[in-house]
Protein backbone atom coordinates (compact mmCIF):
# COMPACT_ATOMS: atom_id res chain seq x y z
CA UNK A 1 0.00 0.00 0.00
CA UNK A 2 1.31 3.57 -0.84
CA UNK A 3 2.76 5.65 1.26
CA UNK A 4 3.40 9.41 1.68
CA UNK A 5 6.49 10.36 2.74
CA UNK A 6 6.91 12.84 5.44
CA UNK A 7 8.83 16.71 4.93
CA UNK A 8 12.55 16.99 5.32
CA UNK A 9 13.28 19.99 7.56
CA UNK A 10 16.03 21.94 5.71
CA UNK A 11 18.48 21.29 9.00
CA UNK A 12 17.97 17.40 7.65
CA UNK A 13 19.17 17.97 4.52
CA UNK A 14 22.14 19.75 5.73
CA UNK A 15 23.03 16.73 8.07
CA UNK A 16 22.94 14.30 5.00
CA UNK A 17 24.74 16.41 2.74
CA UNK A 18 27.53 16.78 5.61
CA UNK A 19 27.76 12.94 6.15
CA UNK A 20 28.12 12.38 2.90
CA UNK A 21 30.68 14.72 2.03
CA UNK A 22 32.50 14.12 5.12
CA UNK A 23 32.51 10.29 5.28
CA UNK A 24 31.08 9.70 8.10
CA UNK A 25 29.40 10.65 11.27
CA UNK A 26 31.75 11.60 13.02
CA UNK A 27 33.37 14.04 10.98
CA UNK A 28 30.18 15.26 10.09
CA UNK A 29 29.99 16.30 13.60
CA UNK A 30 33.07 17.82 13.79
CA UNK A 31 32.52 19.80 10.33
CA UNK A 32 28.83 20.80 11.69
CA UNK A 33 30.33 21.25 15.34
CA UNK A 34 28.27 19.02 17.16
CA UNK A 35 28.04 15.72 18.95
CA UNK A 36 27.85 12.70 16.81
CA UNK A 37 25.07 11.05 18.85
CA UNK A 38 23.19 14.35 17.81
CA UNK A 39 23.95 13.78 13.83
CA UNK A 40 22.93 9.75 14.01
CA UNK A 41 19.63 11.14 15.03
CA UNK A 42 18.64 13.45 12.62
CA UNK A 43 19.73 10.86 9.95
CA UNK A 44 17.86 8.48 12.25
CA UNK A 45 14.63 10.69 11.65
CA UNK A 46 15.05 11.28 8.35
CA UNK A 47 14.89 8.16 7.29
CA UNK A 48 11.90 7.61 9.63
CA UNK A 49 10.21 10.84 7.62
CA UNK A 50 11.03 9.27 4.07
CA UNK A 51 10.23 5.73 5.33
CA UNK A 52 13.50 4.71 3.13
CA UNK A 53 16.96 3.67 4.45
CA UNK A 54 19.38 5.86 3.27
CA UNK A 55 23.10 4.61 4.48
CA UNK A 56 23.59 1.07 5.14
CA UNK A 57 25.20 1.20 8.35
CA UNK A 58 25.53 -2.97 9.10
CA UNK A 59 27.71 -4.21 5.86
CA UNK A 60 30.23 -1.42 5.92
CA UNK A 61 32.16 0.03 9.06
CA UNK A 62 31.89 3.71 7.28
CA UNK A 63 28.12 4.64 6.54
CA UNK A 64 27.75 3.97 2.64
CA UNK A 65 24.78 5.62 0.92
CA UNK A 66 22.40 3.09 -0.37
CA UNK A 67 21.27 3.36 -4.05
CA UNK A 68 17.83 5.31 -2.65
CA UNK A 69 20.37 7.59 -0.23
CA UNK A 70 22.33 8.78 -3.44
CA UNK A 71 18.83 9.45 -5.24
CA UNK A 72 17.87 11.88 -2.20
CA UNK A 73 21.28 13.25 -1.95
CA UNK A 74 21.31 14.24 -5.43
CA UNK A 75 17.61 16.24 -4.59
CA UNK A 76 18.83 17.30 -1.31
CA UNK A 77 21.95 19.26 -3.06
CA UNK A 78 19.65 20.47 -5.43
CA UNK A 79 17.51 22.07 -2.59
CA UNK A 80 20.35 23.57 -0.33
CA UNK A 81 21.87 25.09 -3.99
CA UNK A 82 18.10 27.05 -4.45
CA UNK A 83 18.17 28.09 -0.72
CA UNK A 84 21.56 29.28 -0.79
CA UNK A 85 20.62 31.09 -4.46
CA UNK A 86 17.43 32.75 -2.47
CA UNK A 87 19.58 33.67 0.18
CA UNK A 88 22.47 35.32 -2.29
CA UNK A 89 19.56 37.30 -4.10
CA UNK A 90 18.00 38.74 -1.15
CA UNK A 91 20.82 40.08 0.51
CA UNK A 92 21.69 41.38 -3.27
CA UNK A 93 18.01 43.14 -2.94
CA UNK A 94 18.77 44.13 0.25
CA UNK A 95 22.35 45.63 -1.03
CA UNK A 96 20.46 47.58 -3.51
CA UNK A 97 21.80 45.10 -6.24
CA UNK A 98 18.76 44.42 -9.02
CA UNK A 99 16.63 41.35 -9.28
CA UNK A 100 17.01 41.57 -13.57
CA UNK A 101 18.80 43.73 -15.81
CA UNK A 102 17.14 44.16 -19.16
CA UNK A 103 19.89 45.03 -21.89
CA UNK A 104 19.06 46.04 -25.89
CA UNK A 105 21.95 45.45 -28.25
CA UNK A 106 22.63 46.98 -31.86
CA UNK A 107 22.51 44.33 -34.13
CA UNK A 108 25.96 45.46 -35.22
CA UNK A 109 27.65 44.74 -32.04
CA UNK A 110 30.47 42.05 -32.66
CA UNK A 111 29.18 39.35 -30.69
CA UNK A 112 33.23 38.55 -29.13
CA UNK A 113 32.01 42.12 -27.35
CA UNK A 114 28.81 41.13 -25.83
CA UNK A 115 29.40 36.96 -25.26
CA UNK A 116 32.81 38.86 -23.35
CA UNK A 117 30.91 41.41 -21.30
CA UNK A 118 27.55 38.58 -20.48
CA UNK A 119 30.36 35.77 -19.76
CA UNK A 120 31.74 38.72 -16.67
CA UNK A 121 28.67 39.27 -16.21
CA UNK A 122 27.08 35.69 -15.20
CA UNK A 123 29.88 35.12 -12.95
CA UNK A 124 29.78 38.41 -11.20
CA UNK A 125 26.16 38.60 -10.57
CA UNK A 126 25.00 35.04 -10.58
CA UNK A 127 21.75 35.87 -8.41
CA UNK A 128 20.65 38.51 -11.17
CA UNK A 129 19.09 37.74 -14.26
CA UNK A 130 19.45 39.24 -17.41
CA UNK A 131 17.03 40.01 -20.66
CA UNK A 132 18.51 40.44 -23.70
CA UNK A 133 16.83 42.56 -26.85
CA UNK A 134 18.80 42.81 -30.11
CA UNK A 135 17.74 45.25 -32.62
CA UNK A 136 18.64 48.05 -34.93
CA UNK A 137 19.39 51.87 -35.53
CA UNK A 138 16.90 53.40 -33.22
CA UNK A 139 14.69 50.67 -31.98
CA UNK A 140 17.47 49.95 -29.26
CA UNK A 141 17.53 53.81 -28.06
CA UNK A 142 13.23 53.36 -28.57
CA UNK A 143 13.52 50.44 -25.88
CA UNK A 144 15.63 52.51 -23.46
CA UNK A 145 13.41 55.29 -23.81
CA UNK A 146 10.44 53.48 -23.23
CA UNK A 147 11.67 51.50 -20.41
CA UNK A 148 11.43 47.88 -21.78
CA UNK A 149 15.53 48.20 -21.57
CA UNK A 150 17.40 49.70 -18.83
CA UNK A 151 20.43 50.28 -20.81
CA UNK A 152 21.58 50.15 -24.35
CA UNK A 153 24.37 49.45 -26.91
CA UNK A 154 23.46 51.79 -30.13
CA UNK A 155 25.04 52.67 -33.35
CA UNK A 156 25.07 55.92 -34.43
CA UNK A 157 24.20 58.44 -31.94
CA UNK A 158 20.41 59.25 -31.76
CA UNK A 159 19.47 62.54 -29.92
CA UNK A 160 17.15 61.39 -27.40
CA UNK A 161 16.46 63.95 -24.83
CA UNK A 162 16.25 62.23 -21.23
CA UNK A 163 19.35 59.72 -21.95
CA UNK A 164 23.07 60.02 -21.46
CA UNK A 165 25.00 58.47 -23.69
CA UNK A 166 28.53 57.43 -23.55
CA UNK A 167 30.85 56.73 -26.41
CA UNK A 168 32.16 53.10 -26.69
CA UNK A 169 34.19 52.55 -30.09
CA UNK A 170 32.82 51.13 -32.50
CA UNK A 171 33.37 48.77 -35.42
CA UNK A 172 34.45 48.17 -38.39
CA UNK A 173 31.84 48.54 -42.04
CA UNK A 174 33.09 46.69 -45.20
CA UNK A 175 31.36 46.63 -48.60
CA UNK A 176 30.93 42.90 -49.80
CA UNK A 177 29.32 41.09 -52.66
CA UNK A 178 29.47 37.00 -53.60
CA UNK A 179 32.34 36.27 -55.61
CA UNK A 180 29.97 35.87 -58.82
CA UNK A 181 28.63 38.78 -58.26
CA UNK A 182 29.22 41.71 -61.05
CA UNK A 183 31.19 44.54 -58.90
CA UNK A 184 33.16 41.59 -57.57
CA UNK A 185 33.68 40.75 -61.09
CA UNK A 186 34.76 43.83 -61.84
CA UNK A 187 37.35 43.91 -59.59
CA UNK A 188 39.49 47.30 -59.55
CA UNK A 189 37.31 48.44 -62.44
CA UNK A 190 34.25 48.45 -60.27
CA UNK A 191 35.50 51.50 -58.39
CA UNK A 192 32.58 53.86 -59.51
CA UNK A 193 30.32 50.95 -60.67
CA UNK A 194 27.57 50.13 -57.04
CA UNK A 195 25.25 52.86 -57.73
CA UNK A 196 24.37 50.72 -60.95
CA UNK A 197 23.61 47.53 -58.69
CA UNK A 198 21.02 46.67 -55.95
CA UNK A 199 22.61 47.54 -52.32
CA UNK A 200 21.19 45.52 -49.05
CA UNK A 201 20.74 48.21 -46.52
CA UNK A 202 19.69 47.50 -42.81
CA UNK A 203 16.62 49.37 -42.20
CA UNK A 204 15.00 50.47 -38.83
CA UNK A 205 11.36 49.62 -37.11
CA UNK A 206 11.41 52.73 -34.74
CA UNK A 207 10.37 56.18 -35.21
CA UNK A 208 13.58 57.65 -34.01
CA UNK A 209 15.39 56.89 -37.53
CA UNK A 210 12.81 56.22 -39.68
CA UNK A 211 13.55 57.44 -43.44
CA UNK A 212 17.50 58.12 -42.75
CA UNK A 213 19.92 56.57 -44.37
CA UNK A 214 23.26 55.01 -43.72
CA UNK A 215 26.19 54.44 -45.86
CA UNK A 216 23.70 54.13 -48.85
CA UNK A 217 25.59 55.51 -51.77
CA UNK A 218 22.73 54.96 -54.80
CA UNK A 219 19.16 54.89 -55.73
CA UNK A 220 19.10 50.42 -56.27
CA UNK A 221 18.46 49.32 -52.86
CA UNK A 222 16.46 46.55 -50.82
CA UNK A 223 15.77 47.35 -47.06
CA UNK A 224 15.89 44.45 -44.77
CA UNK A 225 15.29 44.40 -40.54
CA UNK A 226 17.37 41.58 -40.04
CA UNK A 227 21.48 41.69 -40.44
CA UNK A 228 20.67 37.24 -40.68
CA UNK A 229 19.44 37.93 -43.78
CA UNK A 230 21.33 40.67 -45.35
CA UNK A 231 24.13 38.31 -44.40
CA UNK A 232 22.07 34.84 -46.63
CA UNK A 233 21.62 37.16 -49.26
CA UNK A 234 25.03 38.91 -49.74
CA UNK A 235 25.93 34.89 -49.57
CA UNK A 236 24.07 34.33 -52.72
CA UNK A 237 24.91 36.78 -54.81
CA UNK A 238 21.66 38.94 -54.26
CA UNK A 239 23.17 42.86 -54.42
CA UNK A 240 25.79 43.73 -51.99
CA UNK A 241 25.79 45.69 -48.96
CA UNK A 242 28.48 46.33 -46.23
CA UNK A 243 28.51 44.38 -43.25
CA UNK A 244 30.17 44.43 -39.99
CA UNK A 245 33.81 43.46 -40.27
CA UNK A 246 34.13 40.75 -37.98
CA UNK A 247 31.01 39.32 -38.95
CA UNK A 248 32.06 38.56 -42.62
CA UNK A 249 36.07 38.11 -41.78
CA UNK A 250 35.66 34.15 -42.04
CA UNK A 251 33.51 34.35 -45.63
CA UNK A 252 36.55 36.87 -46.99
CA UNK A 253 39.41 34.73 -45.87
CA UNK A 254 37.16 31.36 -47.14
CA UNK A 255 36.61 33.46 -50.88
CA UNK A 256 32.23 32.90 -50.03
CA UNK A 257 32.46 36.89 -50.22
CA UNK A 258 34.90 39.77 -51.57
CA UNK A 259 35.54 43.15 -50.25
CA UNK A 260 35.08 45.26 -52.64
CA UNK A 261 36.99 48.73 -53.34
CA UNK A 262 34.91 51.42 -54.46
CA UNK A 263 35.10 54.71 -55.23
CA UNK A 264 31.94 56.07 -53.89
CA UNK A 265 32.71 54.56 -50.42
CA UNK A 266 34.76 55.11 -47.30
CA UNK A 267 36.47 53.34 -44.16
CA UNK A 268 33.04 53.63 -42.67
CA UNK A 269 33.35 53.19 -39.03
CA UNK A 270 29.89 52.56 -37.02
CA UNK A 271 30.07 54.49 -34.24
CA UNK A 272 29.03 52.43 -30.75
CA UNK A 273 27.75 54.10 -27.47
CA UNK A 274 26.07 53.26 -24.05
CA UNK A 275 23.33 54.66 -22.97
CA UNK A 276 20.56 54.77 -20.23
CA UNK A 277 17.91 57.09 -18.79
CA UNK A 278 19.16 59.98 -16.82
CA UNK A 279 15.96 59.90 -14.80
CA UNK A 280 16.83 55.70 -14.35
CA UNK A 281 20.40 55.74 -13.27
CA UNK A 282 22.04 52.29 -13.44
CA UNK A 283 21.74 49.78 -10.74
CA UNK A 284 25.06 47.99 -9.72
CA UNK A 285 24.93 45.31 -12.04
CA UNK A 286 23.81 47.65 -14.65
CA UNK A 287 26.71 49.52 -14.59
CA UNK A 288 29.16 46.89 -14.12
CA UNK A 289 28.32 46.32 -17.83
CA UNK A 290 28.31 49.75 -18.75
CA UNK A 291 32.14 50.03 -17.23
CA UNK A 292 32.75 46.53 -19.16
CA UNK A 293 31.42 47.73 -22.50
CA UNK A 294 33.74 50.76 -21.85
CA UNK A 295 36.71 48.85 -21.00
CA UNK A 296 36.69 46.64 -24.37
CA UNK A 297 37.64 49.90 -26.01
Amino acid sequence: MPTTPGTPSFAQLQVLLAVADAGSFAAAARRLNRATSAITYAIDNLEAQLGLPLFDRVATRKPELTQAGRAVLAEARAVTHGVDMLRAKVKGLLEGLEAEVSLAVDVMLPTARLVDALQGFQTTFPTVQLRLHVETLGAVTQLVLDGTANIGVSGPNIAAEGTESIAIGGVQLVPVAAPFHPLARLGGQARGSAREHIQLVLTDRSKLTEGQDFGVVGPKTWRLADLGAKHALLLAGVGWGSMPAPMVRGDIEAGRLVELDLADWWAAIYPMHVLHRIDSPPGPAAQWLIERFKSQV
